[in-house]
């Protein structure tokens, strides 16, 4: 079925949800990318779960954008295993995007701001870079799950962001099917995840969880009402966030 991409953003997220909701995830990411085309990119955190979805994309076409915030904050760990994932799968054009000068500059110049202020750190580091690359895309595909709690629970398959279609291709999936297609195709795993690292973010504000039967992000900014990164919240136009990203 070919979808007009002159349709309003809303209409044409809800016509993709109603077909996808229920497909696999490498059928999602098909469609995703026959109907965007190099108009289509991927964000990825390279974190505990990445490796899957990249996996499925690379099936799709190694030549998808990958877009990498590389927030200055990351462990060492995940700057290593974005090197030798991208490489393992033959992603081609994996961008790395990092915040900008004068915004560490005006903003946080110590590079401290995560001790006082989590989401104005996480908005000059991640929100900004993030909308700035997205500019020449239509539609971006990310790796949230509906298994993740919160507002993911609700998650749709395809929903509309900021005028862009966003897939959510493995929303859908339990932890369980995760780890069985990551066995299914021997793909390896973040080297933080044997120290009890469940989900990976910046290191100021990760840690690892000791209780298994945990939430998978318990160890993102523990002891805040903070959820999420930014990215995934709805915002008006130069407006920070007031709430807190697998992404």
């Amino acid at each position: 079925m070919a979808y007009d991409q002159t349709d309003a953003a809303p209409t044409l997220a809800a016509r993709l949800d109603a077909e996808l909701r229920d497909a696999h995830p490498l059928t999602i990411l098909r469609k995703a990318y026959e109907t965007f085309g190099d108009k289509l990119a991927l964000v990825s955190s390279f974190g505990a779960e990445s490796a899957v979805l990249l996996h499925l994309a690379s099936q799709v076409s190694p030549n998808i954008p990958v877009l990498f915030l590389d927030t200055g904050m990351l462990f060492g760990q995940t700057l290593d295993y974005r090197k030798s994932l991208a490489a393992t799968l033959g992603l081609t054009d994996v961008r790395d995007l990092r915040p900008a000068f004068a915004d560490l500059a005006v903003t946080d110049p110590r590079s401290d701001l995560w001790r006082t202020d989590t989401d104005a750190c996480c908005h000059i580091r991640k929100v900004l870079p993030l909308d700035r690359a997205l500019e020449g895309f239509s539609a971006w595909c990310t790796g949230r799950k509906r298994f993740h709690g919160g507002d993911r629970l609700r998650l749709a398959v395809v929903e509309e962001s900021e005028g862009q279609i966003k897939f959510n291709p493995l929303a859908n999936w339990s932890k369980a099917e995760l780890d069985a297609y990551t066995a299914e195709h021997s793909l390896p795993a973040h080297p933080l995840v044997a120290q009890g690292f469940p989900s990976l973010g910046c290191w100021p504000c990760t840690k690892p969880v000791d209780d298994p039967n945990a939430d998978v992000r318990a160890g993102r900014w523990q002891g805040q009402d903070k959820t999420e990164c930014g990215i995934h919240v709805a915002r008006a136009p130069g407006v920070a966030p007031n709430v807190g990203g697998d992404i």
